[in-house]
């Protein structure tokens, strides 16, 4: 590439006011730090009833690289697509507002996308991960991703990891056919472009539970359970444009 890479990242809330300036300070000073490519970061909010959208305004003037979006529907899936479908980039990246997963593996995440990857994920199942939370969360995790090897025969080892990275075409040519507005999308996403043959790339990574977490499992395992029947049902036939686009393998690599 002649020109410097520009990285788009999109740290998605809903009621995080406790701990988002903090988040987005540590962000920042990783980046400004570490990042050699030129980045900009979105806190995409999606119908956060707290404090949350009152801070927008004075996070995103620390820096002018910070930007904020407000939306009035829940939803990551629906803060994700409309942020990185809005924005230019090279990559677009996400992370979690609680930061669970540590940002020493997000170079290495912006480098597979750099090196010719169209996704790149973090993950807490392979060699080489470190993971710190309670037996039921470790449960529930294992549980969904072996769920999803049984009924779609994917490579993935860990679809849920809130820690991602896509290439500019990805967002052009597969999230716009993402259905899920919800925890999902990544899901859904990773699926997609599997079938379709785009390169993914998994990379171990640290990761440590956020006990306050806005996840409500009883409910979360609800929607997955929900949307996995519907995305089975609609690829009975095969997945929506099944074809791998031009250049694209079907592979999946494992770091």
């Amino acid at each position: 590439m002649s020109r410097p890479l520009s990285v788009h990242i999109v740290i998605p809330v809903y009621n995080e006011a406790r701990v988002l300036p903090a988040t987005v300070e540590r962000v920042v000073t990783f980046l400004a730090r570490e990042c050699p490519y030129a980045w900009t970061l979105e806190i995409a909010d999606n119908g956060s009833t707290d404090a949350t959208p009152a801070l927008l305004p004075d996070l995103a003037r620390r820096d002018p690289r910070v930007r904020a979006l407000r939306l009035e529907r829940r939803g990551r899936g629906l803060a994700l697509r409309h942020a990185w479908t809005a924005r230019e980039a090279d990559v677009h990246a996400y992370m979690d507002a609680d930061l669970s997963t540590d940002l020493g593996a997000l170079l290495p995440l912006l480098e597979r996308i750099a090196e010719g990857y169209d996704i790149a994920v973090g993950s807490r199942h392979l060699p080489g991960a470190v993971v710190t939370r309670s037996f039921k969360r470790e449960v529930l995790s294992r549980g969904y991703n072996r769920l999803l090897r049984a009924a779609f025969r994917t490579a993935l080892t860990d679809a849920q990891c809130g820690f991602k990275a896509v290439s500019r075409r990805v967002v052009r040519e597969v999230v716009p056919e993402v259905h899920s507005d919800g925890w999902f999308f990544d899901t859904e996403l990773l699926l997609l472009a599997e079938r379709r043959g785009y390169r993914i790339a998994e990379i171990p990574v640290r990761w440590i539970e956020d006990r306050d977490s806005r996840v409500r499992i009883p409910r979360t395992i609800a929607e997955y359970l929900r949307e996995l029947w519907r995305l089975r049902r609609a690829w009975a036939g095969g997945p929506p444009g099944g074809e791998a686009p031009p250049g694209a393998s079907r592979s999946l690599s494992q770091r």
